[in-house]
């Protein structure tokens, strides 16, 4: 296809937008809308991911790659398609479209072959946990990542090359492979069905495959345990797994499938349109939808994530923390208790907070109130006194039974 070609007049260009003015603006803000969802999304998953990047465990990497990807491609690429939206025309011509085109046709198999990999390590995993389960750690996942950014560039590049071609979507706001490179020559032939049948459908087909597997197994495994009338501890923890990585690898599926399936009947038409402008636009805004929803499955299903969440909240509010009360005794005959409330932290310390107030009981317990309305250099106020026959240690006992200070 050439790119700066006419047709019906000379003023048409492949970089106008087909779309009504008003039809621009709403896909403007509609990807507006992903990159902020996105940015704020996964840019959480990767501050959570760094603060517990020592607890983190092997798989749990590509879990960072996938958020990497959506990060960068959402920052990098998407703002020349919005502005480019608010502009009734693609800016930068042949240039910018060969970058937007090269970029997201990178980050996209970046994207599938990663979600591909944790679908296979997770049937592997729970399959095949004995023979697979220290080779599926560490150093081998690192390998993993780094291969699949490797082939996604090496893939991609071939355009530059002479093997396919970048050129703008039919309605004309954003670039693509030239799908339609098939009927031009040989090596945009072959770079076009191999294109959809290795880097599209294979992946697909792993992730598919192997999500069915994983659920299959889960199934059954919970299935006997119910039998058995084992406890289903783990087994809820299993389902969690499962179906946190099921919804993630079958969401970037059934997100792109509509845009496949256009691209995919794109190849085999001459004409230049053979389906309106809008049609090519839903079914690539749904596709952008898959760099949101990755974020909000994690927050939901994974327990850390949740707890890194609040702490994190906590520390940028601390009005979220709420309050921790603490019960304690001073006097040896007439025993007041004195409630302090302190604020609580990501960070509880109540065992090393007890020990020390208890020590501090039985050394002191001949001072008075003068040494009795501070602890831990905190005034603490007495609320009510008992003069019960009850020796020190076992009301002191009865009172900090409950691994005092408790949270209100």
């Amino acid at each position: 296809m050439t790119l700066n070609s006419s047709e019906d007049s000379p003023s048409f260009s492949v970089f106008s937008s087909k779309l009504s003015p008003s039809a621009d603006i709403c896909v403007g803000l509609a990807i507006l809308s992903v990159v902020l969802l996105s940015v704020l999304g996964n840019g959480l998953v990767l501050v959570i991911c760094y603060r517990r990047r020592k607890k983190m465990v092997g798989s749990e990497l590509l879990c960072v790659n996938l958020a990497v990807v959506d990060f960068l491609c959402c920052i990098c690429f998407y703002p020349l398609s919005i502005m480019s939206s608010f502009s009734h025309a693609w800016l930068g011509d042949t240039t910018t479209c060969v970058y937007y085109g090269l970029g997201c046709y990178i980050f996209g198999l970046c994207g599938m072959f990663t979600i591909a990999a944790i679908s296979i390590i997770r049937y592997l995993k729970t399959c095949y946990s004995l023979v697979y389960a220290v080779w599926l750690e560490g150093a081998n996942l690192r390998v993993a990542c780094f291969s699949i950014w490797l082939v996604a560039v090496v893939w991609s590049s071939f355009p530059l090359f002479g093997w396919g071609e970048y050129v703008p979507e039919p309605y004309g706001l954003s670039c693509t492979i030239a799908w339609r490179g098939y009927h031009t020559s040989a090596k945009d032939a072959f770079y076009v069905i191999f294109s959809f049948a290795f880097f599209t459908m294979v992946p697909v087909l792993l992730i598919v495959v192997s999500q069915c597997q994983i659920i299959y197994k889960v199934s059954r495994f919970s299935y006997s345990l119910s039998v058995r009338g084992i406890p289903n501890n783990l087994r809820h923890t299993e389902k969690r797994l499962s179906m946190m990585f099921c919804c993630i690898s079958l969401g970037f599926v059934i997100a792109w499938a509509p845009y496949a399936i256009v691209s995919f009947l794109f190849i085999f038409h001459k004409e230049n349109q053979y389906m309106a402008p809008e049609g090519f636009v839903f079914p690539a805004l749904f596709a952008k939808s898959s760099h949101v929803y990755n974020p909000f499955i994690y927050f939901y299903f994974n327990t850390n994530f949740q707890q890194e969440l609040r702490c994190l909240l906590r520390s940028f509010c601390p009005r979220l923390e709420g309050n921790r009360v603490g019960v304690h005794m001073s006097m040896p005959h007439q025993f007041p208790i004195h409630i302090q409330l302190q604020e609580r932290g990501c960070v509880q310390k109540n065992n090393f907070v007890l020990s020390k107030d208890r020590t501090h009981n039985k050394n002191k317990s001949k001072s008075t109130h003068t040494s009795s309305n501070r602890v831990l250099g905190r005034p603490v106020y007495t609320c009510w006194g008992s003069t019960s026959k009850n020796s020190p240690e076992a009301l002191e006992k009865k009172i900090t039974k409950n691994s005092l200070p408790d949270s209100i």
